[in-house]
């Protein structure tokens, strides 16, 4: 059986997705005969191509969008060369540039927004069912909808696939999944069409309690490895397939996937050394405890050599380890490689462990190509750290932040404000922590908490679901709109308002973010 694996608009095109190559690598090594194509990739550059543009913009432009227009071939040259990394003020001025020239789709109503990160219709919503609908059947359309009749469908009818599988991983990918999957139905009614990604095992418990997603045959929560793996072999299944608790391929195959085709002043392979996470305590965490995200690590002594024989192969020496956490054996492994880490760099998510702070782990990590590391304090106040269940300590916090610096790896600090029950006093805590140690934090993303639907902490909160959408992702983190009001003029006035934080902030890539920042470290 055929198959044809799908990573579909809207998501930031600065790498390949990592579950089409994780996917791919399993599958042909168990026999099967698989394909991926990265059309979220290919609508931004079909959509940035200077006929398209003239095309969506008319005849009047406003000066803005007439500027962008001008120089969007040269922002996108730019955006992928490494001329950007030592031009810091030409690299935002092109990533503006190239957002700027994207504001020309607004769709045939004018209630649609693409940018470099995400896709927004303001009239339809990817967590109700009957918009999903709406979009599957064809009668409602994207921006998108061109792109697929012109450039997806004629691929896909030549290829033929018998299975074909939509990756959905984030929410702004949802709309225009559907509508694909809707255009694929109707072309090729025989062929089964199977939706996975981070979306779906989302869903999972409304699914669980009958929903159906249709035109989807299959949808599968979890690791796609072992249920595709079941369907490849002939093994009938259910119309919701789940990841089983056996072991995960983490080996990736990027065939198909041009490192150097996305948008990134180097091409950066992602990778991840584990499945799910090895703390899973986080109260907030949506996957901590579920089935479907169990903990499966890879042995930590194979991470090293992994990565140096992708950087072989695919001729990448910048890597995005994905990890939720990459865990301690993991760290010690590529702190004790440096041989075979010699001319890569790396980044990703750590936890603020105190095992970070023994013997020279930090300053081996950094002689291992560790060129950032995102760290997620949350907050500066002890109380609701522990009432988040995060197990880290602030002073450790402060330390490890210390140490990074001290070996010269960059750090990027995530904060997050209006906790449930969260007072004053503890975001006046979370500022005085930033401002006292700003000279050890490079770059910093400060929100405002989004309470996870499916979360520890919203089951022990008061009030009910009935309100929310059906696919809805978050709930109130509390009743009274007033406090979330006061997180945010805390977050604009207090942080945003201080030089030492907001100096912070303004160092961040701009919408690329953490997956551009460790070209860009701190002189």
């Amino acid at each position: 059986m055929s198959l044809l694996l799908i990573h579909p608009p809207a998501a930031k095109p600065a790498e390949p997705p990592l579950g089409l190559a994780v996917l791919q690598a399993h599958l042909r090594a168990a026999g099967a005969e698989v394909r991926v194509f990265d059309a979220n990739l290919d609508a931004y550059l079909d959509h940035l191509h200077p006929a398209r543009l003239a095309a969506a913009t008319g005849l009047t432009p406003e000066p803005r969008l007439r500027r962008a227009l001008r120089h969007a071939a040269a922002a996108l040259a730019l955006l992928r060369s490494p001329a950007a990394m030592s031009r810091p003020a030409r690299y935002v001025t092109a990533v503006n540039h190239l957002n700027d020239a994207l504001g020309a789709y607004r769709g045939a109503s004018g209630e649609e927004r693409l940018t470099l990160g995400d896709y927004r219709h303001q009239r339809l919503s990817e967590f109700t069912p009957e918009h999903l609908e709406l979009l599957a059947t064809g009668r409602e359309r994207t921006l998108f909808h061109d792109y697929y009749v012109r450039q997806v469908l004629p691929r896909v009818l030549a290829w033929r696939p018998q299975r074909i599988g939509l990756s959905i991983n984030y929410r702004h990918q949802v709309l225009p999944a559907f509508e694909l999957a809707g255009l694929l139905r109707r072309q090729l009614p025989e062929v089964e069409l199977i939706a996975g990604g981070g979306m779906i095992g989302s869903w999972l418990p409304a699914l669980q309690g009958g929903l159906r997603l249709p035109p989807f045959d299959r949808l599968v929560a979890g690791a796609g490895e072992e249920p595709l793996g079941r369907l490849s072999q002939g093994q009938a299944g259910t119309e919701v397939l789940l990841s089983g608790a056996g072991g995960a391929n983490f080996r990736p195959d990027f065939e198909g996937l041009e490192p150097a085709a996305y948008l990134s002043p180097l091409p950066v392979l992602p990778v991840t050394a584990t499945r799910g996470c090895y703390w899973a305590r986080c109260l907030f965490c949506p996957e901590a405890g579920a089935p479907a995200h169990a903990y499966r690590p890879m042995p930590g002594s194979a991470l090293p050599k992994m990565l140096r024989q992708l950087a072989d192969r695919w001729q990448v020496r910048h890597f995005h380890l994905t990890d939720n956490a990459i865990p301690l054996p993991a760290l010690r492994a590529l702190a004790g490689s440096p041989e075979l880490m010699a001319d890569l760099a790396w980044y990703g998510f750590v936890r603020f462990e105190p095992q970070l702070l023994r013997g020279d782990l930090l300053p081996g990590l950094a002689r291992a190509g560790c060129r950032l590391l995102q760290l997620g304090l949350e907050s500066g106040a002890q109380p609701v750290l522990d009432r988040l269940g995060k197990g880290t300590r602030v002073e450790s916090a402060a330390e490890v932040l210390r140490r990074a610096r001290q070996a010269g790896i960059a750090t990027y600090v995530y904060v997050l404000l209006g906790t449930p029950g969260e007072s004053l006093d503890e975001l006046q805590q979370t500022r005085d922590f930033l401002q006292r140690h700003a000279d050890h934090i490079d770059f910093l993303n400060l929100a405002i908490m989004n309470l996870p639907r499916h979360s520890s902490l919203a089951d022990a909160a008061a009030g009910s679901d009935a309100a929310l959408e059906p696919l809805g992702l978050y709930r109130p983190v509390t009743e009274d709109a007033r406090e979330r009001r006061s997180a945010r003029r805390f977050l604009q006035q207090e942080l945003l308002g201080d030089p030492s934080i907001r100096a912070i902030v303004r160092r961040t890539p701009p919408l690329f973010t953490s997956n551009h920042a460790f070209f860009f470290p701190p002189r």
